[in-house]
């Protein structure tokens, strides 16, 4: 059985198909994200700029090697008769919606207890029912936009885990109408319309990704060939531990657990740090997944730096931004042992498959800010009203607490600049659902309001219950965010 790889040959990407066929290649464009319909006869893909537009046979099957002894058929849900390059739009136009989609009648688990509206300020993602894969811990939203002629759907991908196994993480997904009420599955999906888990940790022994798995960032490739293919790049976590010499100043835990008792009467709780690698899955539906090894033995796309390297401990969150057809960036964080700081880091690649670290760019703050010790988890998007691009992360303060940071770049790579000293969004001060701190932030541009953003976020409140939120920009400088209130809450 043959391993994935992928070579770049202008703006072509070659899976390499384990299957008697042998080489199956098809020429892929990234575009801009569909909307990943339920209906099984068509899709229409749309894009604008550079991006490219066709359309692809109905039932079209894509078979990817998943690892060095299986392999995976994705199986495409939709397909829709085409348009041409001069018909593309930004916001999907012609995508439509069946009434008795799946999607939309996915059951609402019932709130156990009455939330109140100060409590739950922000709150629109809950945890889990009692016994169901994501009852113990969420976090790490990644959500995406799709609007069609009538109608919008949200699609949110997620980490959880359950209180008979806290220590490993599933990827999920969540959909939703408006981006506010969301429907949860409570198990594997098992159609095109579900919710649910979608992707669970590799049971390849050699894998980097055998113990946890986190979804970091959701972009899409267009191909003739196997019709649209999703791509996650995702944090994979392995049992393998790696140490720091000095005691850090503040928890350097990895993958974070703050479920776990990492506060206890107040205090930081330093936990494993297990060695965590950037992966790749492609998927046809947004819910069945096959990885693609990158070059690496474990699977993995990047590997972390040698000797005093500041990513020498971990590689986590690599977001991935698409700046043209053969420019992709990664954002990524680890923990610089060397000056006692988290830090984003910057990769580049051509293909989406093969990288290239930049190094370091953005580090800890001055003494005293919300971010002094650093940065982690930064969500980089590309602001439509003047093409620069903006970073969403998590800073840490000196005493461990976490906030929420905004910076500015004119070209997204090593110019950053932070938009102000005080954080756009913090945790709240009041008896709430996320009083001990907010991060992992997922910036949404609302593309009918330039001027307006949504920023989901993952709130942490006492005894380390985690939940997702929501939060609004407030005017057309995007310096601050307001936590909106009473919310239907899904859990």
């Amino acid at each position: 059985m043959e391993r994935a790889a992928a070579t770049t040959v202008t703006k072509t990407i070659n899976f390499l198909a384990a299957s008697n066929a042998g080489r199956m290649a098809t020429t892929s464009y990234l575009i801009q994200t569909p909307w990943p319909s339920t209906r099984p006869e068509t899709l229409a893909i749309y894009a604008s700029g550079r991006s490219f537009c066709t359309t692809f046979p109905t039932h079209q099957r894509a078979q990817f090697t998943t690892s060095r002894y299986s392999t995976l058929f994705l199986t495409h849900c939709s397909t829709k008769p085409g348009i041409d390059n001069t018909n593309a739009t930004n916001r999907n136009p012609a995508i439509g919606l069946e009434s008795n989609s799946k999607a939309q009648h996915i059951a609402t688990p019932t709130p156990n207890q009455a939330l109140t509206s100060t409590w739950s300020r922000g709150l629109v993602f809950d945890l889990g029912p009692k016994n169901s894969w994501d009852s113990a811990e969420i976090g790490s939203p990644v959500v995406k936009r799709f609007i069609g002629d009538n109608e919008e759907r949200w699609y949110m991908w997620y980490h959880g885990s359950y209180d008979g196994n806290s220590n490993s993480d599933s990827i999920g997904l969540a959909v939703s109408s408006n981006g506010i009420h969301w429907a949860r599955g409570p198990g594997n999906v098992r159609s095109c319309g579900d919710a649910g888990v979608v992707m669970n940790c590799s049971k390849n022994w050699w894998a980097f990704d055998t113990d946890s798995i986190r979804p970091s960032e959701m972009v899409i490739m267009s191909s003739p060939m196997y019709s649209a293919v999703y791509w996650l790049y995702y944090t994979g976590f392995s049992s393998e531990e790696v140490e720091i010499p000095e005691a850090p100043q503040i928890s350097v835990e990895n993958p974070e657990k703050v479920h776990l008792e990492n506060v206890k009467n107040g205090s930081q709780v330093i936990g494993k740090i297990c060695k965590s690698l950037p992966g790749l899955a492609c998927s046809q539906d947004g819910r069945h997944w096959a990885r693609i090894e990158g070059d690496h033995h474990s699977g993995a796309l990047l590997d972390v730096g040698t000797g005093k390297e500041w990513d020498s401990l971990f590689i986590a969150g690599p977001k991935v931004v698409v700046h043209s057809n053969e420019d992709l960036r990664m954002y990524y964080y680890s923990f610089d042992v060397e000056k006692g700081q988290f830090a984003v880091g910057l990769a580049r690649s051509r293909d989406g498959i093969r990288w290239v670290k930049l190094g370091k760019i953005m580090g800890g703050g001055s003494k005293g800010l919300f971010d002094e010790l650093g940065a982690k988890n930064a969500s980089v998007v590309k602001n439509p009203k003047d093409g620069k691009y903006l970073m969403a992360y998590e800073g840490v303060d000196a005493h461990g607490n976490r906030s929420i940071g905004l910076a500015e770049s004119p070209d997204g790579l090593k110019t950053w600049k932070k938009v102000q000293e005080e954080p756009i969004l913090k945790a709240s001060e009041e008896d709430a659902w996320d009083n001990k701190g907010v991060g992992c932030p997922c910036l949404v541009p609302m593309e009918d309001n330039v001027d307006e953003w949504r920023l989901y976020y993952v709130g942490v409140g006492e005894g380390g219950r985690t939940g997702i939120g929501m939060a609004i920009s407030e005017g057309s400088k995007i310096r601050s965010f307001q936590k909106m209130g009473r919310f239907s809450v899904v859990r």
